[in-house]
């Protein structure tokens, strides 16, 4: 079952620290089920990294509530970019020139939001922007491309201290004037919380383990 008393323990949280951010409920890994219990209890905004497995889980379910707001939390290939656009409201992880250029390319952005994902980290094994990059990327997707670009998103190394991560991009974020902050996640979302995240990223805790 969805964790529903998690999820208000996570809103009280929210509200005790005076802040307005809200919960994306990761269902990537869950049964179509999950979503659906979650969906009964009120909840609006999921998370899904996966094109193919979230068309097969909310395809339908977007019809039935038009109120369902639907972000992509994972990776992109751009072979996929066409899909994802006619399924996701919201993009977290735009990371690269040739997958904001296949954005524009598509079409169809009529209402689409983006964050840049950034690399704060310098994880080779990770996605994003790196930090001497971004102010560039910045420009050519909003100027150049006329890209939606609503905030900047970010997961840092696990080894890392958390907060001085979130507290570099809500930093970059103030500097070129964006508004939202994806940043936070079942472990350190208090912290994220506390830089003034926007949407915190919350999977395990709701959903219970990841099924393989």
């Amino acid at each position: 079952m969805f964790k529903i008393n998690k999820y208000k323990e996570i809103i009280k949280e929210t509200r005790d620290l005076g802040k307005k951010t809200q919960i994306i409920a990761v269902s990537k890994n869950h049964p179509r089920e999950l979503v659906e219990d979650a969906l009964k209890h009120g909840v609006r905004i999921f998370g899904e990294n996966k094109v193919q497995e979230a068309k097969i889980k909310f395809e339908d379910l977007k019809v039935k509530h038009p109120d369902l707001e639907l972000h992509l939390t994972g990776p992109l290939q751009t072979n996929k970019t066409k899909e994802a656009i006619k399924l996701f409201d919201v993009f977290h992880t735009l990371d690269r020139e040739k997958l904001a250029k296949e954005f524009v390319k598509q079409g169809n952005l009529k209402n689409k939001k983006f964050f840049i994902q950034v690399n704060t980290g310098r994880e080779e094994s990770k996605s994003g922007i790196y930090l001497e990059q971004l102010d560039e990327f910045i420009r050519f997707c909003r100027n150049d491309l006329i890209l939606n670009i609503i905030g900047l998103m970010c997961i840092p190394p696990i080894n890392d201290t958390p907060q001085d991560h979130f507290s570099l991009l809500e930093k970059q974020a103030q500097k070129h004037n964006l508004s939202h902050l994806s940043m936070g996640m079942s472990d350190d979302y208090i912290e994220a919380i506390k830089h003034n995240a926007t949407y915190i990223r919350i999977g395990t805790s709701l959903f219970g383990k990841r099924q393989k």
